[in-house]
C-alpha cells in the first residue's frame, strides 16, 4: 500500500475538517499549508479587487511564503493536497508548496471545497508546477463528504 499525506490549505475551516476527515479515513499523515503571514478577514474578501487574495490571484506569479515544510517528503508516494476553490483554481499558496519539494515519481491528487465552483485547471497548474509529479485530476467536494465517500474515491490511488 502506498504511504500517503494529506497536505491542505483552509481559510475559513472547510477545508481543514474535510482534509481530516479524508486523512483519518486512510490513515494518512496530515500536514497544514499554514501561510507565513495569516490572512485576514478582508484579505479573505474576494468582492475587493485590493484585498490581498484578490491581488495574489491576478498575479500567476504570486507565491506567499508558507510557514513549515513537510518532514521528510520523500517517504510519501501520494499526495493529496486540499484546497477551497479561489478564483476558479487552486491558491497561490498551493503553487508555493508545489514549488518547494521534488514531487518527481509521487502522485498528486488534488481535492477541493467550493459551495459551486468546478476545481478548473487545478490539475493542469500543478502539473506544469510539481515537474516529475504524476498529477490527477482530482475533485471538488460537499464540506459534508463522509469518511466512506472520500476513502472510496481516494482508493484508486493506494
Amino acid at each position: 500500500m502506498a504511504k500517503a499525506l494529506v497536505a491542505y490549505f483552509s481559510a475559513s475551516g472547510v477545508t481543514k475538517r474535510l482534509s481530516e476527515t479524508l486523512a483519518g479515513a486512510l490513515g494518512a499523515d496530515l500536514f497544514e499549508i499554514v501561510p507565513a503571514r495569516k490572512y485576514t478577514e478582508a484579505d479573505l474578501n474576494w468582492q475587493d479587487q485590493n484585498s490581498r487574495s484578490s491581488v495574489e490571484m491576478k498575479d500567476r506569479t504570486s507565491r506567499p511564503a508558507i510557514a513549515s515544510k513537510v518532514e521528510n517528503m520523500d517517504q510519501y508516494d501520494v499526495v493529496f493536497v486540499g484546497f477551497p476553490v479561489w478564483w476558479y483554481r487552486e491558491p497561490s499558496i498551493i503553487d508555493t508548496f508545489a514549488e518547494a519539494y521534488d514531487f518527481g515519481g509521487k502522485t498528486i491528487v488534488p481535492f477541493a471545497t467550493s459551495g459551486s465552483s468546478g476545481i478548473g485547471d487545478s490539475a493542469k497548474n500543478l502539473a506544469e508546477i510539481a515537474k516529475g509529479a504524476r498529477v490527477e485530476e482530482g475533485k471538488r467536494f460537499q464540506a459534508n463528504a463522509s469518511a466512506d465517500e472520500l476513502k472510496k474515491w481516494a482508493g484508486a490511488w493506494l
